[in-house]
């Protein structure tokens, strides 16, 4: 069955779908509310004319499907399997930053106070989490100091012969010793360390003057002394919180961003108690390739993550049955203000209900307007590439960001509007019982917020991929003055020769323009009146190939050609110029190794920088980029020449047929996979007919290879 039977077999309830390559790998993870409509779109005229999109089916051979209630868990579900599963056509989040959390170890026989960044379903009770990162560790420090819990890592599960140092200044209550205080008191000093996290001050005050109250009574003076300051601490604590906090309903994430040449930076700012007290930075270069699967037309699906789905290719759409997802904690914390415990004990189900009807299956343009088409209009897309869709990125930056979270703010404020914006803000809603609000502001205040955090993203930006702005023209007038160049270069262009003794030369032209390499104008090279190894006479081919085009074009030559090679090449390159008639075209080369620079004209004088000179640096990178476009060009030019002399055999299938099988399968190896485990998968280059004579020539090609074993091994006796 191929892929296009398949899709017609899909339900049309409201699931998560998987599309698989040939080798079985999850390529892509998407959710709908209607699976078969959504999974029909990607075939419409409109979405395969977008380069993404084609870029996806080309390479999907298999289709799998999980049903689940409704849209709010398809929504977990998808989160889930792109974290799990990390397909390579998803947005994917790469930042690790977490923020801290406070711990009390409630489960120990003598619980102690710590710091820590991962959350765990053990029994103990975890406070935040804290913004900045550093004010957990000076709440804890104040705990330490305050209530003398043991800031050691002793073990506190057993008893040793001595305390430390830290009972003997008065600076730990001693628990590691028997008898130095009662199970009873070390309870009570930890009932109110978890008061004063929770941030309940009143009933706290309350406990400890009853027994500062009660320890002057009895002539303690030491320890009412110690409580009444743990009273102080407790005070300028709630007393600090009143100033800061006019308004404890002003928790919110804004977030902002900067798109530029499939770049983008995004800044996120934490707002606590109506104060900014910390921001998050992601960066993503080359876009496109996160971006692979996302159309215009498909901004429904574009985040997700995993659970665990069956990888081996089925005759139909294999349906996933799940049990549970992960836990989504319940949080209530605060940052500059106590935090609220977090429980971890529940564990919410995403089982399928069967009573609910399926939706009925829309057309495909219905399809298509309810996962939300962008709006030309919008201001955003006048100034992006058609490559990114900042709705479809926040909508799947917000999912990893927030679905699997511990503690969610109760604004959310991002620059554009998307399609599941409210879908996530209720199922924020369920999870956490409250209510969260995910807007995008158009006017006032919160706009003017959002504006600030895009202006600080496009700094983010600049100081990420822009470092070298500021001393471009430094860094020409250096490489003018190095290689004694007229001008300051605006242009370098540098050549490689890649071959194996002599077979399949090919040849490569990377582009340096205004600082940075310049990717749309490389170009690669078939060496085509070379035989066997000849670098120079290949060298001085592609140089003449090049600059005669040039010429005939009647387009301005570069500020300086680069030669990865020595003097040879150089000369090599230098002969071909002159043929055409340019003496004047300034010419250069560096040595591999040696790193030496020829200048053409001064051979006799090589150029020998510093190792650790930025122009050397400079020059390097170029040749280093030179060597890998060659390389990569080679590789694959004799991976073509092998795979298609493995195919020449087989029957029936002509040069266009094993393009068209290699360009899908992507090698022979995975063409051969598919054959055997999933001959279905054919039909989707040819038809039944020569998938069924593919499928033979590799079986019989392992009968043969079977046989040859045994003969080997008969052999052998």
């Amino acid at each position: 069955m191929d892929l296009l039977a398949k899709i017609r077999t899909l339900p049309t309830g409201a699931g998560c779908y998987l599309y698989k390559n040939a080798e079985g790998e999850v390529i892509y993870v998407g959710k709908a509310k209607n699976l078969r409509a959504r999974v029909r779109s990607y075939f419409l005229a409109a979405s395969q004319a977008n380069a993404k999109t084609g870029s996806l089916m080309r390479e999907a051979v298999d289709i799998e499907y999980i049903l689940v209630a409704n849209e709010r868990e398809a929504l977990a579900l998808e989160n889930n399997l792109i974290k799990q599963r990390k397909p390579r056509f998803n947005i994917l989040l790469r930042d690790d930053k977490t923020y801290p959390y406070i711990k009390l170890t409630l489960t120990d026989r003598h619980p102690k106070v710590f710091v820590t960044r991962r959350l765990r379903k053990d029994g103990s009770a975890y406070f935040g989490p804290y913004f900045p990162g550093n004010l957990a560790h000076r709440l804890v420090d104040v705990i330490h100091r305050s209530f003398l819990i043991p800031s050691c890592k002793v073990d506190l599960n057993r008893y040793h012969p001595r305390a430390c140092l830290q009972y003997y200044i008065k600076r730990c209550l001693g628990p590691c010793v028997e008898g130095l205080i009662s199970q009873e008191d070390y309870k009570q000093a930890i009932r109110d360390v978890q008061l004063f996290l929770e941030g309940k001050p009143s009933e706290l005050e309350a406990r400890l003057t009853a027994r500062m109250e009660q320890a002057a009574e009895n002539m303690q003076f030491e320890l009412a002394a110690r409580l009444r300051d743990q009273l102080i601490t407790v005070s300028q604590a709630q007393d600090r919180q009143r100033i800061a906090s006019p308004d404890a309903d002003e928790d919110a994430d804004v977030f902002g961003f900067h798109f530029e040449n499939d770049m983008l930076a995004v800044n996120l700012f934490h707002m606590r108690s109506g104060k900014i007290v910390d921001r998050r930075d992601f960066f993503w270069e080359d876009l496109y390739e996160f971006e692979a699967a996302h159309n215009p037309y498909l901004t429904d699906d574009v985040y997700p993550l995993i659970t665990d789905v069956s990888s081996r290719p089925e005759s139909a759409p294999t349906p996933i049955n799940l049990s549970s997802r992960p836990e989504a904690a319940h949080f209530a914390a605060a940052v500059e203000r106590p935090a609220a415990p977090i429980d971890l004990t529940t564990d919410p189900s995403l089982e399928p209900n069967p009573t609910q009807p399926a939706p009925e299956i829309v057309a495909d343009t219905e399809a298509t307007e309810e996962h939300g088409l962008i709006a030309p209009s919008e201001p955003w897309a006048l100034n992006t590439a058609p490559s990114f869709s900042p709705p479809v990125f926040f909508s799947a930056l917000l999912k990893q960001l927030y679905l699997d979270s511990g503690y969610v703010p109760r604004h959310i404020y991002v620059p554009v509007d998307f399609p599941d914006r409210e879908l996530l803000a209720e199922a924020l809603r369920e999870r956490l019982g409250h209510k969260i609000e995910i807007a995008a502001p158009q006017r006032g205040d919160k706009r003017s917020l959002v504006d600030l955090v895009c202006q600080n993203a496009k700094q983010s930006y600049d100081q990420r991929f822009r470092v070298l702005q500021p001393s471009i023209k430094l860094m020409q007038e250096a490489l003018q003055d190095a290689l004694t160049l007229a001008d300051p270069p605006d242009r370098i262009e540098c050549f490689d020769i890649s071959h194996i003794q002599g077979t399949e030369t090919v040849a490569s032209m990377v582009v340096w323009e205004k600082g940075a390499m310049k990717k749309s104008d490389y170009r690669k090279f078939q060496v085509k009146t070379v035989t066997g190894v000849d670098d120079f006479a290949a060298m001085r081919e592609i140089i003449h190939r090049r600059y005669s085009r040039l010429q005939a074009d009647n387009k301005p030559m570069p500020s300086l050609i680069l030669i990865d090679g020595g003097l040879g090449q150089l000369h090599a390159a230098a002969d071909a110029l002159t043929e055409l008639g340019l003496t004047t075209q300034p010419l250069a080369s560096i040595a591999k190794k040696e790193e030496i620079v020829y200048v053409h004209g001064q051979e006799d004088d090589p150029i020998i920088l510093d190792r650790r000179s930025p122009v050397l640096h400079v020059i390097q990178k170029i040749r280093d980029e030179s060597h890998r476009f060659a390389v990569t060009y080679h590789r694959k030019r004799r991976q073509m020449r092998d795979r298609t002399s493995e195919l020449d055999d087989i029957p029936g299938v002509g040069a266009i047929t094993r393009q068209r099988l290699l360009e899908h399968f992507g090698s022979v190896r995975a063409l051969k996979q598919a054959a055997e485990k999933n001959p279905d998968s054919l039909t989707a280059v040819v038809n039944k007919a020569a998938a069924e004579k593919i499928r033979r020539y590799f079986a019989s090609e392992s009968d043969r290879d079977e046989e040859t074993a045994k003969l080997v091994q008969i052999s052998t006796f």
